[in-house]
């Protein structure tokens, strides 16, 4: 018997389960496939704490479900951390490649949350352990990208993802100008 679907929907840094492409996938499994079950995690703000939170959900989903995963950002790090342990097929969205050299230590407010922290070394340590050097099977994953995004550059996604599926749009931004247009590909791509 064929195991229930279930997509997984990993938001970016200093985002929400309440974000727009959060909102996209649900609705759309609602109206065009109520047979996947979503699952949207508010992630940790601390790169530890999210890693621990997001194992705890893949543990708990693995053997049960056909388990899809869609990455935002630092979303799609953490989707190709989560491919590498468990070979779940991974749609990364604007994907986070090195985000360990961005994100700014000290004081942060999620502006969706309200959730004030700080960000140590000790952090970004933390989120460079779960760094994935060679991807063992570049076919799971799928790269949507836009040139125009003003906060990663899309030239990292291209070299990491060698050997995955790329779709590489002008313009746009981090924010992936209409999504919604994927949602089919994006359930066919992950066999949900």
């Amino acid at each position: 018997m064929k195991k229930p679907s279930l997509l997984i929907y990993i938001h970016g840094f200093n985002s929400s389960a309440q974000s727009h492409k959060a909102s996209v996938i649900s609705d759309y499994c609602v109206h065009n496939h109520p047979d996947i079950h979503v699952v949207i995690p508010q992630v940790p703000a601390l790169p530890g704490d999210a890693a621990v939170s997001l194992r705890k959900l893949a543990e708990k989903y693995k053997d049960t479900h056909n388990v899809g995963l869609v990455g935002s950002s630092l979303g799609g790090y953490f989707s190709i951390w989560l491919n590498s342990l468990y070979g779940f097929k991974a749609v990364l969205v604007n994907p986070a490649i090195r985000p360990y050299e961005l994100l700014p230590l000290g004081e942060q407010l999620n502006p969706y949350t309200q959730e004030q922290y700080v960000l140590e070394e000790k952090h970004i340590s933390e989120l460079r352990a779960l760094d994935i050097e060679n991807i063992s099977e570049p076919a799971d994953l799928w790269g949507l990208l836009q040139e125009g995004d003003e906060v990663l550059d899309y030239h990292q996604a291209v070299e990491k993802l060698t050997g995955a599926k790329l779709t590489v749009e002008d313009g746009g931004n981090h924010s992936f100008v209409d999504f919604e247009r994927y949602m089919p590909a994006i359930i066919e791509f992950l066999n949900l």
